[in-house]
Formats: C-alpha cells, structure tokens, sequence
C-alpha cells in the first residue's frame, strides 16, 4: 500500500473514533438530561407530597376527624389518611393518637400544628402575592362597619383603597350588630368594643374614648354634674348600640360602676346623640370620634371627666387568614396604615 494510501485509512480511522467518541458522549448527555428529570420529577413528588401532608393534617386537627376533613378537601378518607401517615412517616414521629371514636394530638403533634400552620399561611401569602402581582386585585370586597364610624372613617379609607386598585368593588354594610362573618360572607368587618369571639382574627386600628357631653345652652339652666350619681337629675339621651344602654359605665375608686340613667329619647346613632345634645335636648354619652370638631368648636362640652371609663379599642376583624382573599389583605394593610396617618387621627391633636 502506497504512504498516500496507509495516510488516508489513518485519517478514516481517526473519524471513526471521533464520531464514536461523539456518541459516547451524547448518550452520556442524555443519560444524565434523563437522571435529571426523575431527580426533578421526584423531587416535585415529594415536595407536594409533603405540601398536602400538611394540609391534611391541619384539616384533620381543625375538622377533629379523617372523615371531615375529607369531606371538606373532596378527597376519600383513605386518601386523607395516607397522606397524614406518609407526612409522619417521613418525619418519624407520631403526630395523632387514633381511635375508632376518638382522635388527639400527641406532644410532638402540638408542637407540628403551630408551625405548620404558620408555613401554610406563609405559602398561600406567597402564592397569592405572585399571581395577584400580575393580574391586579380584583373582585368583590366586603366589609361590615358600624353605622357613624363606617361613615366617617371606614368609607372614605375604602374609597382610596379602590382608587388605587379600580378592579375591587366594595361592598359595604354599616349596621350596629355584629355580623357573622363566616355565615355571611363578609371578608372583614370592623368592630368597637371588646372582642368576645375567640375564633376570630383582629389586627387594632385604633382607641376610642366615651364622653359624656353637654351643650353650653343645656348647662346654662342646670347643674354641672359633679358625680356621676348626678346624673340622675337630669335628662339623659341614651344610644341602644352601646352596651351601656340605660347604665353608663364610670370608673368610680377604681372600679367600673353602671349608673342608671333616664331621659326623653332613645336613640341608634352616635350621630344622632350629638345632634340631639346640640340641640339641648339633655346629656349624652358619645364616642370621642363623633364629636372631636365640636368639643375643638366648644359647641359641645365634655364633663364627669375625672370618671371616664376605660377606653375601647376599634379593630377590624377576619375569620382565616389562610382563606383572606389577596383583596382583603390589602384592603386591610390599608385600613391598619391608614388609622396610623395624623389625618385620620380620631381625636383632635392637644
């Protein structure tokens, strides 16, 4: 064989172990772009294996059984419990003590459920966050508040929220009573007093003060009251939304005392108190929010100052922040900001 010849099939031989190289190579690739996607995929299992885990668990602790909690997620109870004894499984403890009647919390379950359920509220955040961060808030929002604080107050700071976000429409309720949040389909409402209903969720927007308040002209024809005992003696405007009713609470030698009162009107309204003690229709106990302009005006005059009663907190309230659409948590971020400006003080500044 000539030398051009034995150079040729040397040449031919190299690109044969080149192009088989090649091969190797790209096969390797593909083996691991394939290893790759089973370690994603079963990565992607096991973190939403674990996700509904959590889920379940908590719905089976809140429900108080595998068969409710089922019942409310639309997956069998066998499922429900699969996925609870999987999430234990891979954790390694026991979480709930199981019965045919019964169903508890073991210690290492006490201490889960707290934190699982403070991870889920942070993933739902964060889920809604990210799609409502594209899309924009939307929908219906509703809200109850008391009819002269809702007035004043929760509309116009309502109507800025909507301003900036045009896609919520507001629907809000002003009515004295307390709704129920969950059976009526309020996302939040706002509330004055004390918050006697443990299963709902409150963030404070503010402190209010009652005033029993006369006007110059009505005091100009009788006694100042000097106790509240005094009182007694004269006509007094009674609100039926405060609890006080025909009792106003006074802190008395450090104790909370109700003194009966009397008088020729009964009134719904804190707004109607005022306008009626404008009027010298008699005394009236009044929230500080309702007459701020006109105790700065000396139109109206607070007395018995030396017993006023312990302050009242204004809260707005919610049942699950887990289940708080992206609209209301905004809405309410917006609400507990803005009862914080000095323009939305409810109290004159000193």
């Amino acid at each position: 064989m000539s030398a051009r010849g034995r150079c040729r099939g040397v040449i031919l031989q190299a690109h044969r172990l080149e192009r088989l190289d090649v091969l190797k190579v790209a096969e390797r690739i593909r083996a691991l772009n394939g290893y790759i996607d089973e370690t994603l995929s079963s990565w992607h299992s096991q973190s939403m294996d674990m996700l509904m885990g959590l889920k379940t668990f908590v719905a089976v602790v809140e429900a108080g059984s595998f068969t409710a909690a089922a019942d409310r997620a639309h997956m069998s109870k066998k499922l429900a419990s699969k996925y609870v004894g999987e999430l234990e499984t891979r954790l390694g403890v026991q979480l709930l003590h199981r019965t045919t009647r019964s169903l508890s919390l073991t210690d290492a379950g006490h201490r889960f459920y707290g934190r699982a359920v403070r991870l889920l509220d942070d993933y739902e955040a964060m889920t809604a966050d990210v799609r409502d961060a594209d899309a924009g808030l939307e929908g219906v929002l509703r809200v109850s508040a008391p009819m002269s604080f809702g007035e004043m107050f929760v509309q116009p700071i309502l109507a800025e929220f909507r301003a900036a976000h045009p896609g919520v429409t507001i629907d809000l309720r002003l009515n004295d009573r307390f709704v129920d949040l969950a059976s009526e389909g309020f996302d939040l409402a706002v509330r004055i007093g004390q918050l006697e209903d443990s299963s709902l969720l409150a963030r404070r927007l503010g402190t209010i003060e009652l005033c029993v308040i006369a006007s110059p002209a009505y005091l100009e024809n009788k006694a100042v009251p000097d106790h509240p005992s005094d009182l007694q003696q004269h006509a007094c405007i009674r609100d039926s939304n405060l609890r006080a009713g025909h009792a106003w609470p006074f802190s008395i030698d450090g104790q909370t005392r109700r003194i009966a009162v009397s008088g020729g009107f009964i009134v719904n309204s804190a707004t109607a108190v005022r306008d009626l003690v404008l009027r010298g229709e008699g005394i009236g106990l009044c929230p500080d929010y309702a007459i701020a302009t006109d105790l700065a005006a000396r139109r109206l005059i607070r007395v018995l100052d030396a017993y006023a009663p312990e302050k009242l907190g204004a809260f707005a309230v919610f049942s699950d922040a887990r289940r708080l659409p992206a609209r209301a948590r905004a809405a309410l971020e917006h609400l507990v900001t803005a009862f914080k400006r000095p323009d939305w003080q409810m109290r004159p500044q000193a």
